[in-house]
């Protein structure tokens, strides 16, 4: 499988090329703040087509630690929090299909996790990688980012991404979706998963088309080309399903780089401020909590 994933993801950098990025960038000033100035920023991707992204940038510093914070599955994203644009070179990207991406491709939900599957070449989530590299090429470009200290957090993109850009010293990566997905619909119906049984349900036949292309986009097959330091956040329940401590052990087991595991404790100020503070030590910022202070 080796040979013909990197034969595929080899075309799609090589299709990405072709496209000049082409970036535009218009400064926001209502999501500006003392500290640190907003654009909104479009960008050609596979298509070509043009993807939007928020991208700020602190003031007062020549060169600032850079972060890419990779699209969740769904309609939305928003500005980065504002912490993170005090400390960081940050770009939100959007992807095809998402608001103010969403011209003129809009995608569904539910719908856009199986759009496609029935091959890798026709699969969206193909030219969605491409456009998450696109937003890395865009961020490793820019003067004002230090890159000895770049990051890449999300989900499955994020990993993707990590494992086609060697520009990244860090990787955050959370709530998967891609990894080992066939398996995780056999044992829950949560949505978006729940979307993937949807579509076998409706195509009984599909099985055997769908495992092959879900095998070019599992971070698991692309996890030994990652050599950033990486930190995956696991669920904290018992035995090996998608919540289960060791749902994630094969994955931080085939990363090429340094990496470890977190054990979400489910409070929520307990794991950002855990969460925040390790990206801060990958990229020499300082941490800080979104929670006030106890009294």
């Amino acid at each position: 499988m080796s040979s013909e994933l990197d034969t595929f993801w080899d075309a799609v950098d090589a299709e990405l090329a072709r496209y000049p990025m082409a970036p535009e960038l218009q400064p926001l000033p209502m999501r500006s703040t003392d500290s640190s100035t907003t654009y909104a920023v479009r960008l050609t991707s596979l298509g070509p087509y043009r993807i939007f992204g928020y991208y700020s940038v602190p003031k007062g510093s020549a060169r600032a630690p850079g972060l890419l914070l990779t699209p969740r599955y769904g309609s939305v994203n928003h500005v980065p929090d504002y912490h993170d644009r005090e400390r960081y070179a940050v770009l939100q990207l959007m992807h095809r299909g998402q608001r103010l991406a969403d011209r003129p491709f809009a995608a569904e939900y539910p719908g856009l996790l199986t759009l496609g599957i029935h091959s890798p070449e026709t699969f969206i989530y193909r030219a969605i990688v491409a456009d998450c590299m696109r937003g890395a090429d865009f961020l490793l470009s820019r003067r004002e980012v230090d890159l000895d200290h770049v990051a890449v957090q999300g989900d499955d993109l994020a990993l993707l991404t990590a494992s086609r850009r060697a520009g990244f010293t860090a990787v955050q990566a959370h709530e998967l979706l891609l990894y080992r997905l066939l398996e995780a619909a056999q044992v829950t119906d949560e949505y978006p998963i729940e979307e993937l049984n949807d579509y076998l349900h409706t195509n009984p036949d599909s099985g055997p088309a769908v495992q092959h292309t879900l095998e070019f986009f599992d971070p698991l097959q692309h996890a030994p080309r990652i050599r950033a330091t990486t930190l995956l956040a696991s669920g904290d329940g018992a035995g090996d399903g998608p919540s289960g401590g060791g749902w994630l052990q094969p994955l931080y087991q085939a990363v090429g780089g340094p990496s470890e595991i977190y054990r979400l404790t489910h409070n929520g100020a307990v794991d950002h401020d855990w969460m925040d503070a390790w990206l801060a030590r990958q990229l020499g910022g300082q941490p800080r909590s979104r929670f006030l202070e106890p009294v």
